[in-house]
Parts: C-alpha cells; structure tokens; sequence
C-alpha cells in the first residue's frame, strides 16, 4: 500500500546543550513496517517523541494522511490514530489486563465498573488479534514478552493505525521474538503502518520493508530492507569502522581464582550455584529470561540476600551483608537496569562518576576535592568516549549508551578487581557495543575478573572464555568458548535438571 500515513520533513529540536534533530525526516507507509535506526542519541526516540506528541518540534513540518498536524501532546496524538509502546513498558502491575487495556475508557453499570462486559471487549480485542492472555490477569504476573501484548493491544484499542515500537525485543527471547513479530505481520496486513526502532540489526532483514539510518540527529538515507546488507545499515549509522569482525579473547586467563561461589541459594531462581571465576577471565552465563541469571549475581552482590551459600574473594571466605560490603571486597555489579540501579539521573556526569569511591576524594575533615573529582571524570569521560556537552549535563539527557559508559566509569574509578555486567550492551547502539565490547576485552587484559550476562547469544560466544549455562535457577552446564555453539546453549537453556559440565 501506498498511502503514505506519516510524514514527517526538516523537524529540529533542541535540548539545553543538545542539538538532538536537525532537518530530520521521517515517512510512513500504509502496511510497512519501517525500520528506524541508528546510534544512541542519534535522535530516533526523539523524533518518535515528536511524532506520539510528547516533545513539541522547534521546527519543521508534520503530516498525517497528507494533511498538516499540530501534535501538541499524547492525547493528540492518539486522537490522530498514533501511539508508541516505549522500551520501558508503561502498566500498572496491580491492575489486570483488561483494566489496563481500558483505563479511564471502562465500562460502567450505573455507577459500579462492569467487569463482566470489560473482560468481554478485551477478550474479542485479543481474538482479532490471536493472543492467548486472560483478560483477568494481574499484569505482574505476565512476563514481559505478555506485557508487551498488553501495550499493543492497549494501543490498539485506540483505534491507532500507526504503531511506534521502541526497542521491542530488547528483553525477549528467540520464542517470544517470533511471537511479536506473528503479531506485527499480522497487523501490517491489516493496513497498519508500523516504525520498529532497534538496535539488533539482524532483526531487519526478519520484519522490516523498509529502513531509515539516522546519525548524529540528521537524516542519512531510506533503503529497501531486501536492498541492503547489515554491513551498509552499519557503515550508514557510525560513520566509521566498528569492532565487528569476531576479536580475538584475550590470552588464557590466569588459573589464579580471584571469586569462588559455592553451593548459593534464594528460592526458586537460585538453586545450589558453585562456579569459580580466574584473574582475566570472561565469564559468560547464559539462559532464557527467568533462569535466574541476574538473580545470581545480586545475590552475590548483596543487591538480594541468600539463604545460604559461601563466596571466596582471591580464597579467602568472605561475608558480603550488603552492597557496600561487596565494594570493600572489590567486586562490582552494572546492573541491567541502569537508570533503577546504576545512576542518579538528577544528578550531572562527575557526581555519578565519584558515588561509588568518595572516600578517595574526601580530605580529613571530610570535604570533597571537587578539582580532583572533576580531574577523574574528565579522564573518564576521554577513556570512554563519552558523549557529553560538559562534565556538569545531568545523566538523564545523555543517550542510553553514554548513560552505560557512566556506570563502567563509576567502577572503574572505584578500581574495583571483579566486575559483574549484566545485559551490558542491551538498548545501545551497534557503535557503542563495539567499544563495550573492546573495554571488556581490554579489562581481561589487565587481570580484571569479568562475569558477563547476556540474553544474546553471539555475543556470549564472541566475548567468554568459557559460558555457564542456567535453567530454572541451576546452572545446567559449562562450555569451553572453543566447544560453545548456539545450539548447544540453547540445548542446555532449556535443560530443566542439573547436569555435569559439558
């Protein structure tokens, strides 16, 4: 179909600081799905924003179904038939589906919610678009590939025809994955006009017809999907050669232990975990979401007490009661969810890279050295390359992936001997993930210990000397890199018993 749903032409936008879009644009056909990417803060969400009526544009012009719109704010936009599921889902776990579907929208009897007749509307909105949920259902006991179909149904319920996804997969594993993209060719069949942003390249070739490439807030090309190969999206997006080519690991990693874990519990997400970690070693652990990959490693950080369990730090039993004990210790954690755990977000670049070793930057009296705070972050900010106006811009308007370089710098800095990264590269862009990936290597190299989790699995093969494997809490197997294939991963991720090491 022709008809082209969205336009967008020359849209600018400023932030203080920031010159996010420049002569940015944008269209979007009747039933397509349009690929949109590019670098973090290359200006995607952005322009997104603009379009769903969250940021007003400085300049430009925007048409929907060829006539000129001023879209001044969400409800405007969905008024126009536009909404956007965000990467950080926006429901109410204590609600159920159905009422969150229809919030505000429900229906009534009298002056009492008619659950029984909300239930219904909900039900034949999922028939139309064949998901299998209870209507029900408390949405915090979906996973999240379910809350997602909540989101799209929510949105749908709005009579949308243009559906802008941020990041959908980003959380998913390879079943659910196949699943949202069931649904998204089912809705582009339909007549929707669908803009998928994502930074997993691979996944464009799968659903997209078309796919725009944005970098540094402009607009760089529009190519048929079938027309281009990833390598061109990359070259279009950085600009610059990237780390793509497969790295060499680094050199066999000192046999010196420097973190033993032994016999570990919580629950049912972690059961009887023992696994040992050497000096410039690249452990990868993977597993299905819900294996209880991240909830090993809080527990090790006293993010999440265990029940039992000993740790070893360099093969001296140590007690670990909080995360503040796990730091004296030298051991690190990046969690995946960086803006919850990982940032104050309120706060500017150099305070974030100093909260995790003040005590190196206190006098005797306690005062903070801010000359040489500013000196630690500014080095920092050139190791990493960093993206920022200033060393004083607060967190919360740097992009994803130089918001993930703040965290790496914070530990860093605190000079701490165990790291643990959990999902590093997860919302970052292809560029970024190659410089994550050549620290990673860099850290290893310099006797660091590194415990690295990820749900992509090229990305555990290409990065871990060797890659534990979980299951429902239980590590179900250990894999030399040099043995490790997709398939046997996945082989083992879906092993429900304990096995000997592969």
């Amino acid at each position: 179909m022709d008809e082209l749903l969205v336009e967008m032409v020359d849209i600018a936008k400023s932030f203080p600081g920031v010159r996010a879009l420049e002569n940015a644009q944008f269209d979007l056909r009747r039933g397509e799905v349009h690929g949109l990417v590019g670098e973090n803060g290359a200006g995607k969400s952005t322009l997104m924003k603009i379009l769903a009526g969250i940021y007003r544009r400085d300049a430009g012009v925007i048409r929907i179904r060829g006539e000129e719109q001023e879209i001044t704010s969400p409800r405007a936009a969905q008024e126009l038939g536009i909404s956007i599921i965000h990467q950080e889902l926006n429901l109410m776990g204590h609600l159920t589906v159905a009422q969150n579907i229809f919030i505000g929208r429900e229906p009534r009897r009298g002056l009492l919610l008619d659950e029984k007749a909300l239930n219904r509307k909900t039900a034949a909105l999922f028939e139309e678009l064949h998901i299998r949920l209870d209507p029900s259902t408390r949405v915090s006991r979906l996973a999240v590939a379910q809350q997602q179909m909540v989101e799209i149904a929510k949105a749908l319920s709005y009579n949308s025809d243009v559906l802008v996804m941020d990041e959908p997969t980003a959380t998913l594993t390879d079943t659910e994955i196949d699943e949202l993209f069931r649904i998204t060719r089912h809705l582009r069949e339909r007549g929707h006009g669908i803009v998928h942003i994502s930074h997993r390249l691979q996944e464009l070739k799968q659903i997209t017809d078309r796919v725009t490439v944005m970098r540094d807030g402009r607009y760089i090309d529009t190519v048929a999907t079938a027309e281009a190969s990833t390598q061109e999206i990359i070259s279009m997006m950085v600009g610059r050669t990237v780390y793509e080519a497969t790295p060499e690991l680094p050199e066999t990693p000192d046999p010196t232990v420097m973190l033993e874990v032994r016999h570990l519990n919580r629950g049912r997400q972690v059961r009887d975990i023992s696994f040992s970690l050497h000096r410039g070693e690249i452990l990868g652990i993977a597993g299905l979401v819900g294996a209880g990959r991240t909830e090993v490693v809080r527990a090790i950080f006293a993010a999440d007490l265990p029940e039992s369990g000993e740790i070893l730090v360099n093969g001296n039993p140590v007690t670990i009661r909080t995360p503040a004990d796990a730091v004296r210790h030298g051991i690190a954690y990046l969690s995946e969810d960086r803006k919850r755990y990982g940032l104050a977000l309120g706060m500017d670049v150099e305070t974030n890279a100093v909260l995790a070793s003040l005590g190196q930057f206190t006098n005797r009296f306690g005062w903070v050295k801010t000359a040489a705070t500013r000196r630690k972050a500014l080095e920092l900010i050139e190791t990493l390359a960093i993206k920022t106006p200033r060393v004083t811009q607060r967190v919360k308007n740097l992009s994803g992936g130089n918001q993930q370089k703040v965290v790496i710098a914070k530990w860093l800095i605190a000079d701490t001997d165990i790291l643990i990264f959990d999902e590093p590269t997860r919302g970052i862009d292809v560029g970024a993930k190659s410089e994550i990936y050549k620290l990673l290597n860099d850290l290893a190299r310099q006797g660091k210990a590194v415990i690295m989790i990820s749900s992509e699995l090229p990305e555990i093969l290409r990065m871990s000397h060797r890659i534990l494997v979980m299951c429902e809490g239980r590590i179900t197997g250990e894999l030399a890199s040099a043995e490790a294939t997709q398939e046997r991963i996945m082989t083992l991720a879906t092993q429900r018993d304990s096995v000997a090491a592969a």
